[in-house]
């Protein structure tokens, strides 16, 4: 039990850091109000889990990488509050595209890596 807890620990650690480094330079490159750093931290975060479940890792690994790295990676929660931020703002058209794009991107991504991912170990 400790030895997962380890694993899940050291793993959002560097998923948390790492999602907070991406998201501040995609934040300094962008000036508008369309909250690209959170839609591309959810999205690539949906693609390498849906690559992690195809590859059939060891559970360890999966403890480590899709539960640690990539659970803390991505945010459902701040996903949610841009959203609700977007709708209070009355800013529809940002507020419908991001909610499709992080919904239908995340799904499709994430299936796309489950196909590469069994395709890899053949």
């Amino acid at each position: 039990m400790l030895i997962k807890l380890l694993l899940i620990g050291s793993g959002g650690f560097i998923g948390a850091v790492t999602r907070y480094t991406v998201s501040q330079w995609i934040n300094k490159r962008t000036a508008t109000p369309f909250p690209f750093a959170t839609l591309f931290v959810n999205i690539l975060g949906s693609f390498l889990l849906g690559l992690l479940s195809g590859l059939n890792l060891t559970n360890g690994w999966i403890l480590f990488c899709g539960t640690g790295i990539l659970g803390s990676f991505t945010t459902f929660s701040t996903f949610k509050l841009e959203s609700v931020q977007l709708h209070f703002k009355q800013q529809w058209k940002t507020f419908i595209l991001y909610t499709v794009i992080s919904y239908g991107a995340g799904i499709l991504l994430a299936f796309c890596g489950c196909l590469i991912g069994n395709w890899l170990i053949g």
